[in-house]
């Protein structure tokens, strides 16, 4: 499938803890011409998640069957739980001319950029090892055999920052969401994205 589009999509990538999820809801909150993708997955629903909301609650066999159909633009494990991004989610923000962020690992941006996408990456990497452990025990979400989990992946997660467009310490909210709202608007100032600049010049010639 090939979209036509001059929007483009934005892949928040970072390990667990960094902070992205708080990053995305705030860049929604401020820029209206942005919209999350929301990713179909294995893993079971927590507690005060909404099914179609937060995630697109999928049962294994659910997932093997779109798989199977073709019908994920990407789609990764992680953690033992598999997750993936519908094609006709972002066909469908595309048409209500929505830039499409996503949150998702390294996995996922990879498959993406191999797509007909414009796909813009950014990388979110925590100020410190300490901060990045610090954040994990205040989410109170893991158990200590998670939490070793994850700090086992994050020096291979933070291995691929290099293979993206940008990178953006977080260790301010605020400015870090700046930051990235910055980035937004420089990509979308690109000459390729501008698709009615050139009737525009023509009437300079006039």
């Amino acid at each position: 499938m090939v979209f036509k589009s001059k929007n483009f999509c934005i892949v928040l990538s970072s390990p667990s803890g960094a902070g992205k999820t708080s990053i995305s809801k705030q860049l929604i909150k401020k820029d209206k011409l942005i919209d999350l993708s929301i990713s179909c997955t294995t893993r079971p629903i927590r507690k005060g998640e909404i099914n179609n909301k937060d995630y697109v609650f999928y049962t294994e066999k659910q997932f093997n069957l779109s798989v199977k159909k073709n019908e994920f633009l990407e789609h990764a494990e992680v953690f033992g739980y598999r997750y993936g991004t519908l094609k006709k989610t972002v066909k469908s923000l595309f048409h209500k001319k929505k830039d499409v962020l996503f949150d998702i690992d390294w996995q996922g941006y990879q498959q993406l950029k191999q797509s007909s996408l414009e796909v813009v990456g950014i990388f979110i990497l925590p100020p410190s090892k300490m901060a990045l452990i610090n954040r994990l025990k205040t989410r109170g979400r893991d158990t200590k055999n998670e939490m070793k989990k994850r700090m086992n992946l994050v020096q291979n997660e933070i291995s691929h920052f290099p293979e993206y467009d940008y990178v953006v310490v977080n260790k301010d909210l605020k400015i870090c969401v700046n930051q990235i709202m910055n980035i937004i608007s420089s990509e979308r100032l690109k000459r390729f994205r501008l698709m009615d600049l050139t009737k525009f010049v023509d009437k300079f010639r006039s």
